[in-house]
């Protein structure tokens, strides 16, 4: 009987030990379910987190259009007073280009076009041609940009300094 109660006690031994290994082994691991709920959580976060990720990509490309045609203006003037000769800078609303050229050359100089999203409209109309005089001084203008999201911008050329400065507009 002594051998049976050892033999006992060593067989229970072995089964706790046995089982505290079983535990670890089962505690490394990740059940389907814990990881169908984990993908369901990280489907929901991407779902609420990608519409703002775009409306602010969408708000990148309205301000890199805007800063690119404000920079094209300001390079204008620039020339202007450098070169010592008058810029004349036209825009095509219709193919969305800007153009530069001195004052009474028959070609053109440099230029840009800007992205079929966004529309440009001059005010007044005759401010589609803005010249840039070598004193610093303009024809004036002004420009209404409306960008991707209904973002409105006005670009704003003054005619006494030529300064291009631009603005989100109000809404």
């Amino acid at each position: 009987m002594p051998i049976s109660a050892s033999n006992s006690w060593s067989d229970t031994h072995k089964r706790r030990r046995l089982g505290a290994v079983d535990a670890t082994v089962s505690a490394r691991g990740f059940t389907l379910i814990e990881l169908a709920v984990t993908l369901m959580v990280l489907a929901i976060c991407a779902a609420l987190i990608a519409p703002s990720v775009g409306r602010g990509l969408d708000g990148l490309r309205s301000r890199a259009e805007i800063s690119g045609f404000v920079g094209f203006l300001r390079a204008a003037r620039e020339q202007a007073v450098t070169r010592g000769l008058a810029q004349v800078v036209r825009l095509d609303p219709d193919t969305l280009t800007l153009v530069i050229s001195p004052e009474g050359a028959p070609s053109a100089g440099a230029s840009r076009s800007f992205s079929y999203l966004i529309r440009i409209e001059a005010d007044p109309p005759a401010a589609r041609t803005i010249t840039f005089q070598p004193q610093g001084l303009s024809s004036g203008g002004r420009f209404h940009i409306l960008a991707p999201g209904e973002r409105r911008y006005v670009v704003t050329v003054d005619p006494l300094t030529g300064r291009v400065a631009s603005r989100l507009a109000d809404s």
